[in-house]
């Protein structure tokens, strides 16, 4: 046992539900030493030498003395490179059918005994002993995969001997790889610290941390083998596509080490089994997060109230404290989109009931605070509690639903509501039978849910808080254990309430977000930080997390605002109340011991401050309605690193206190305590301190007045963002372009919550005769009100 192993199990002991905790933890560890195969002796491969090809569709397969190699390259640009016989498919990630094939990439020949594929985004060429080269159409190296390694079991033969290698889905393997000495690492999923990845082991398991988490703990609920590398020489992302356990080291390259040579960028990649397999994508940032969105799924839209302010909480105790929360915001004008249910309202924590002592009539106060404009948002656990006369655990028995182990027994854990079974999320029918129990949470009125404890969670006293690895799981028929299912168990949950609702409501757009989930989750909803400790450093953990996952293709994301833990000082709550309304899940949120979050509970400035930053917030919903469409046609995240359209500017890759909101805004978020001033780096172009419309000209860094009253954000110059206008119709508000340039904007007008297609409308600026003039595309006027800013604003310099 490690030190936070020892911890844990001091802790569990003092209670009756610890020891139900530590009776667990050693159950599953004697199951899994019957269940699954002791390590023993290994035998280590690499490829050998290249003996030949086979040109195939969209490039071919490279054979070597042990092993073989399938490249091919995908209409829209995206290779595929897959050892030992690996295809695309079957695959938790891809949206739909694989890609069809370049047919005009062909394999040929190289001159050094290798071998190379052409196409229009990038050169690949495979080395004569397995290395993997991905060059620019010019030449320029982006990525170089070194000979990967595999590490097989060597299955005893009877009489003795050596034995012969095991199946080679069960092997380990290694995947080093080099990258350019100015190179940046981003994504992996959710990581506290960040976005940009440091050197340093990153593991891509799915896991409850146990506790509020800072930036200094990994790995965290939602881990991703996705990169999105930013070098001079261009961005790509790589995409080892393997559920299995593994880890990340990194390592930053150095320019002019040893004797003035560079020093590459390094990237291990190693998996506990599965198949070896990546995909890599080649081009500008956008570029490559649409083609990433091409792959693995168009990001799900929120209803347009989902991007409102919502209020959380563990621990509201029932409708009596929901009615008087709901009424001190609106008592105070203070607008509200949702009220969100933790465990609380269960039936002893039992999912899909409700506490009628509590909330006696549900439904009734769904209807009266939709009157108000007030959805009701329910959390869902995947833990059934392993009683018999509780319909969901007798026809989930009766169906086969849940989780087995090697005996073929429901594998049971310790969760919320006790001693507790799993949905098997990898079985279709499992799915869709989960799904359809959605209609009892639609019958109590919720209107939208949210995804937690899906890791899964199974409370351990010591060792892995999860399912034995040994536990058995459909795998959409091929079988297989927890070893590969664990990182894709809450994306499959999350795709059982999407699809389960489609059809429950099938003219209703689902809103849902989840804890955990794999690659495409972006495809069902979004996510939330978790359990983020309150404190500065949590704070700062938060803006990490959002941006790392929207590079990672989820768009959706948002922290607890005021962090999940204890009592966040005036100051705190309000700088995180600050930047929660420029995030795209806008959500208050706390344990059931900690401190209140509603904000007048921090005293009467702070309440004015939150106040102002939630009229902006409802300002500016016509553009967080059209940056969620953007994202849903283009992949594009709302929140964006300040390199996103100037990758090629260093200074802006090693930014992490700020964020393009779209294009058309910076929000820089005041991220240290005390601080009413603060530097703001700048892409290039002209910007617009909006409170101020000082204009300032980049690339550079400014110093900035940030009061406790607001953070500094600046506009684009040239842009025009939508907002609400004063009788709630929808606005222009153009910022004047630089002399001699032009800009331009999106407006997608939010058409309901339904499916009924929106038409964006786009707008260009210029100057002409002196004024700004704004034109819209297709109409020989513009059909808003516009109002023009920072026309007669001149650059300023610090």
């Amino acid at each position: 046992m490690d030190a936070g192993d020892l911890r844990r199990l001091a802790g569990a002991v003092r209670s009756a539900d610890g020891l139900r905790a530590v009776r667990y933890a050693w159950r599953r560890r004697c199951t899994d030493a019957r269940g699954l195969p002791r390590a023993g002796v290994e035998r280590a491969r690499v490829p050998g030498a290249a003996t030949g090809a086979e040109p195939l569709a969209g490039g071919g397969v490279v054979r070597f003395a042990r092993s073989s190699l399938w490249v091919r390259v995908a209409a829209g640009g995206a290779v595929f490179c897959g050892w030992d016989g690996a295809g695309p498919e079957p695959s938790y990630a891809l949206a739909g059918p694989v890609p069809e094939a370049d047919e005009r990439a062909v394999l040929e020949p190289d001159t050094d005994g290798g071998w190379r594929v052409v196409s229009e985004r990038m050169l690949v060429t495979v080395g004569r002993h397995g290395s993997v080269e991905v060059r620019t159409p010019g030449g320029a190296l982006l990525r170089r995969e070194l000979p990967p390694r595999w590490w097989e079991p060597v299955v005893p033969v009877p009489g003795g001997g050596s034995g012969s290698p095991g199946p080679r889905g069960a092997a380990r393997w290694l995947q080093r790889a080099e990258v350019a000495a100015d190179a940046r690492f981003f994504g992996l999923g959710g990581r506290a610290a960040g976005p940009r990845l440091r050197d340093g082991a990153y593991r891509l398991w799915n896991t409850d941390p146990g506790g509020a988490f800072e930036p200094g703990d990994d790995p965290l609920y939602l881990t991703m083998p996705v990169q999105l590398v930013v070098a001079d020489a261009g961005t790509h992302l790589v995409f080892h596509d393997n559920s299995w356990d593994g880890r990340v080291v990194l390592r930053q390259g150095e320019e002019g080490a040893g004797s003035g040579h560079d020093r590459p960028g390094r990237c291990d990649v190693r998996a506990d089994g599965g198949p070896l397999r990546f995909w890599v994508l080649v081009g500008t940032p956008a570029r490559v997060l649409h083609n990433w969105a091409l792959l693995t799924g168009a990001p799900a839209l929120p209803p347009s109230w989902a991007l409102g302010h919502q209020h959380a909480r563990w621990g509201f105790g029932g409708e009596r404290e929901v009615r008087r929360v709901v009424a001190g915001y609106r008592e105070r004008g203070l607008p509200l989109s949702a009220v969100h249910l933790d465990i609380d309202h269960y039936r002893g924590h039992r999912v899909f009931t409700v506490d009628r002592e509590r909330f006696p009539d549900l439904p009734g106060l769904a209807e009266e605070l939709r009157g108000q404009g007030v959805r009701l948002v329910s959390i869902v656990d995947p833990a059934v509690k392993a009683e018999p006369g509780q319909p969901v655990y007798d026809e989930g028995l009766a169906m086969g639903a849940f989780v087995r182990d090697g005996r073929g027994r429901p594998v049971r854990g310790e969760v919320w509501p006790g001693t507790s079974v799993f949905p098997d999320f990898t079985d279709p029918r499992v799915r869709r039978w989960w799904g359809g129990l959605f209609a009892e949470r639609l019958a109590q009125g919720f209107s939208g849910f949210w995804l937690d404890m899906n890791e899964p969670v199974s409370f351990a006293g010591f060792g892995d808080p999860t399912l034995p690895r040994s536990a058995r799981h459909v795998l959409e028929g091929r079988g297989g254990d927890h070893r590969e299912a664990h990182n894709v168990y809450g994306l499959g949950m999350a795709r059982a309430a999407h699809e389960g609702l489609c059809r429950l409501r099938p003219d209703e757009r689902p809103f849902l977000f989840s804890r955990s989930g794999w690659v495409g989750m972006q495809r069902y909803g979004g996510t939330w930080s978790g359990d983020v400790a309150t404190g500065w450093p949590g704070l700062r953990a938060s803006l990490a997390l959002v941006l790392g996952l929207g590079l990672c293709g989820v768009p959706y994301s948002g922290p607890d605002i005021g962090g999940f833990t204890g009592s966040p000082s005036p100051e705190l709550y309000l700088r995180w109340f600050q930047l929660g309304a420029y995030l795209p899940l806008f959500r208050t949120h706390s344990a059931i011991s900690a401190g209140r979050r509603e904000p007048w509970e921090f005293g009467g400035r702070v309440l004015e401050h939150a106040a102002a930053a939630l009229r902006e917030r409802v300002r500016l919903l016509p553009y967080f309605v059209t940056l969620a469409h953007l994202a849903r046609r283009t992949g594009a995240p709302y929140a964006r690193p300040v390199w996103w359209r100037s990758p090629e500017d260093r200074a802006l890759r090693d930014c992490e206190d700020a964020f393009l909101l779209g294009d058309s805004l910076l929000v820089a978020p005041v991220l240290e305590q005390g601080a009413e001033q603060r530097a703001v780096r700048l892409p290039r172009g002209r910007w617009y301190d909006t409170a101020t419309r000082r204009a300032y000209d980049g690339p550079g860094q400014v110093l900035l007045d940030a009061p406790l009253s607001r953070v500094p954000v600046l506009a684009r110059a040239g842009s025009v963002v939508p907002v609400a206008g004063a009788d709630g119709g929808v606005e222009l508000e153009v910022w004047a372009p630089a002399p001699g340039r032009t800009g331009g904007g999106v407006l997608v007008p939010d058409r309901g919550d339904g499916w009924e297609p929106a038409r964006a409308v786009r707008f260009t600026t210029r100057w002409r005769d002196g004024v700004v003039a704004v034109e819209q595309e297709g109409s020989p006027e513009v059909t808003y009100p516009v109002r023009v800013l920072g026309a007669e604003e001149g650059p300023g310099r610090q």
